[in-house]
C-alpha cells in the first residue's frame, strides 16, 4: 500500500482483543496506530488528522463520511459489566447524574434511559476528574471502562445501561465500531478483519498477560463483551442513532 493509514483506538481492557491481533498482523507495516479516549478519537476523525477509529457510535452523525468499515468493535446482548450507572440510592432517587467525559455514546445512552426507560427527570452534570468521589447521596454517576469494573464491589446500585437498553428496545447496543472517515482499500478492510478475528482467537494469551483482580476478564471477553457486529446489533445501532437524533 502507497499511504500509511493512521488508526485511532482506546486502550481500555475491552479493546485488546482486537488490538492484539492488529499488533501481531502484518498489518502494522500499513498503519500508525495511535491510542487515546473515546472522545478525543471522534474529535482526531472529524478534523482528518486519522483515517480510522475505534469510534463511539454517538459520535457518527457528527463526522462527514463516517461509515463503519470492519465487522468487528465493541458491543453487548445485555449485561456489559463496565458502563453503567453508579449510585448510592435507588434509581427513582437519584436526582443528579454526573456524565463521565470519556464516551459520548455512553452519555448519550444514559440519558436516552433516564428520560425513555426509567421515566426520570434528573439533572445532568459534566463529570471533572474527580467525579468519583461526589458520588453520593442523590447524586449518581455514569463509569465507564476499566474504572467502571474497578468500582462495580463499590457501591450499593449499579445499573448496567447495556441490559436497561436490552429490557427497553429488546436490541443488543454497539458502543464502539471501527469508523473510516473516507473509502479505505478493499485488500485493507478484509486483512483488518482477519486481524481482529485473530486477536479473538488469543484470549487465553491476552488474559494471561493482564493481571486485573476486579473482575475475571474470561468473563468479561466472553460473555460480555460481543465483538462481532451482527444484525441485531446494527438494528440495536440503527434504533439508538435515531433516538439521539
Amino acid at each position: 500500500m502507497s499511504a500509511v493509514i493512521k488508526v485511532g483506538a482506546v486502550s481500555y481492557l475491552n479493546t485488546k482483543p482486537l488490538l492484539y491481533g492488529i499488533e501481531h498482523s502484518d498489518l502494522v507495516n500499513d498503519i500508525e496506530l495511535s491510542l487515546n479516549y473515546p472522545a478525543l478519537l471522534a474529535k482526531q476523525l472529524q478534523e482528518g488528522t486519522i483515517d480510522m477509529a475505534l469510534l463511539p457510535v454517538a459520535a457518527m452523525p457528527g463526522i462527514a463520511g463516517a461509515n463503519i468499515v470492519s465487522d468487528y468493535g465493541i458491543a453487548a446482548d445485555g449485561n456489559v459489566v463496565s458502563v453503567a450507572i453508579f449510585s448510592r440510592v435507588p434509581i427513582e432517587e437519584i436526582t443528579t447524574l454526573y456524565l463521565d467525559y470519556q464516551s459520548r455514546t455512553s452519555v448519550k445512552l444514559a440519558q436516552v434511559l433516564m428520560k425513555k426507560y426509567w421515566k426520570l427527570d434528573v439533572v445532568f452534570l459534566p463529570a471533572s476528574e474527580d467525579y468519583i468521589n461526589q458520588i453520593s447521596g442523590s447524586a449518581a454517576g455514569v463509569i465507564i471502562g476499566d474504572r467502571a469494573l474497578q468500582q462495580l464491589n463499590n457501591f450499593e446500585y449499579v445499573y448496567d445501561l447495556s441490559e436497561a437498553w436490552k429490557n427497553h428496545t429488546g436490541l443488543d447496543f454497539i458502543f464502539a465500531a471501527w469508523v473510516a472517515n473516507k473509502p479505505l482499500p478493499v485488500d485493507f478492510i478484509a486483512r483488518f478483519n482477519q486481524a481482529n478475528s485473530t486477536g479473538l482467537a488469543h484470549l487465553p494469551q491476552i488474559i494471561a498477560q493482564t493481571p486485573f483482580p476486579w473482575y475475571d476478564l474470561r468473563t468479561y471477553y466472553t460473555e460480555n463483551i460481543k465483538y462481532f457486529l451482527d444484525e441485531n446489533k446494527k438494528k440495536g445501532l440503527t434504533t439508538f442513532l435515531d433516538l439521539i437524533k
